[in-house]
């Protein structure tokens, strides 16, 4: 499976989980260098899982909050614990 944006692949992986609704990618297969940390929101701070949303960002063109790391996952999201998601602009398929 790849997550894209802009014809550029951002993740590519076998090994993904599939979690209420989205695909999540080990952060070991992704373009970790295109991605920079979204400063958070107050809904963010409210996510008991500890969501930290990023920027994709590639040749200074910038989708915002087009990713995300849950930090600190509780129980009914352990099965992304080091994975990144994918949404908005970022084709995955």
């Amino acid at each position: 499976m790849k997550a894209t944006i802009d014809g550029r692949v951002i993740a590519d992986s076998d090994d993904t989980v599939a979690v209420r609704g989205y695909d999540y990618f080990p952060v070991s297969t992704a373009r970790m260098e295109w991605l920079e940390k979204s400063p958070k929101t107050a809904k963010d701070l409210e996510c008991p899982h500890g969501v930290q949303f990023y920027d994709v960002v590639i040749d200074g063109t910038r989708h915002a909050r087009n990713a995300w790391i849950y930090e600190a996952p509780q129980p009914a999201m352990n099965a992304v614990t080091g994975r990144v998601g994918f949404w908005e602009d970022v084709k995955v398929g």
